[in-house]
């Protein structure tokens, strides 16, 4: 079999070294961590032009990985911005991203999304956000998630608890997206982990498991997983 392609919508990135002016990236982390699992990460720009090509562009890729970044804008689930502590909000992440979600899960191609993933996942389908936790206890922190038993995700972990997700939030899921279910919570309640009822493998977690999947297991295999999920 060959080694299956996995697609990350890369950042405009304005602090580059060894390019000439502003630059496309991922976090290496990212790459990593889904070379390990046997995949090979490819990265798509978030250039609004190329919203017309996508279905082409995801018919060549085997699975998709959507990662962490800024704020989404409001506006795409309804609301006006309210928060102060909403940051990055960039209109071609946004287009780009929430475009790549609804594809990836109407022509079933697996997924992994992390974070501001999980948030564009959830907002793609109908699904609104907390615009700001009003705390910073998912800021820089490590702590354990409860997962649902026998849920892809926790297949993935292979248990019912991981036990150090690392987490770099200050949003959430408000109402849940229209065919996903919740299946991990962190002990203060805040939702950390949305699943597809219908797709064959399209997990979102709220932390970032790129952050240690190097040395933790229980995070690495969560990128495994997405890997064997391929057809």
């Amino acid at each position: 079999m060959k080694n299956p392609v996995v697609l990350i919508v890369g950042r405009e990135i304005t602090d580059a070294t060894g390019v000439r002016g502003p630059a496309f990236g991922i976090g290496r982390t990212y790459a990593h961590a889904i070379t390990r699992a046997g995949g090979i990460p490819i990265i798509l720009p978030p250039i609004a032009d190329l919203h017309d090509q996508l279905e082409t562009l995801l018919s060549r890729c085997d699975a998709i990985v959507l990662h962490g970044g800024g704020d989404i804008d409001p506006k795409h689930y309804g609301q006006s911005a309210t928060a102060p502590e909403l940051y990055g909000i960039n209109p071609s992440h946004d287009e780009i991203e929430l475009a790549v979600a609804r594809h990836a899960l109407a022509v079933d191609i697996p997924m992994l999304a992390i974070c501001r993933g999980l948030q564009v996942v959830n907002v793609a389908h109908g699904g609104t956000l907390i615009q700001d936790l009003g705390t910073d206890d998912h800021r820089q922190k490590y702590h354990p998630v409860n997962l649902t038993p026998d849920s892809k995700v926790a297949q993935a972990i292979g248990a019912t608890q991981a036990k150090a997700c690392h987490s770099f939030h200050h949003q959430a899921v408000d109402s849940l997206g229209r065919g996903f279910v919740v299946s991990g919570i962190a002990t203060d309640g805040t939702i950390e982990a949305i699943e597809s009822t219908t797709a064959t493998w399209y997990v979102a977690v709220q932390w970032h498991p790129e952050d240690s999947a190097a040395e933790d297991q229980q995070q690495q295999n969560l990128f495994d997983a997405l890997i064997k999920s391929v057809k």
